[in-house]
C-alpha cells in the first residue's frame, strides 16, 4: 500500500508537492510545516503525532 501524497495542507490550504516539506500522522492526515508547528506537531483530527512525510522525486 502506497502512502497517499495529498496536494495541500489540511488547514491552509497551502500547495505540498510530493517532493515538499510536509508531515502527516498514522491516518495520512496532511499539513504544511508552519500549520504542523503551530499544533504542536499533533493532528487535530485524531491527537496522533505529526512527522515529516517521506518525499518523492519528480518523474
Amino acid at each position: 500500500m502506497a502512502l497517499e501524497m495529498r496536494p495541500a495542507c489540511e488547514k491552509c490550504g497551502a500547495s505540498l508537492p510530493p517532493d515538499g516539506e510536509a508531515r502527516i500522522c498514522s491516518y495520512e492526515c496532511t499539513f504544511c510545516a508552519p500549520c504542523a508547528d503551530g499544533m504542536n506537531q499533533t493532528c487535530p483530527n485524531c491527537g496522533g503525532e505529526l512527522v515529516r512525510r517521506a518525499r518523492r522525486k519528480k518523474g
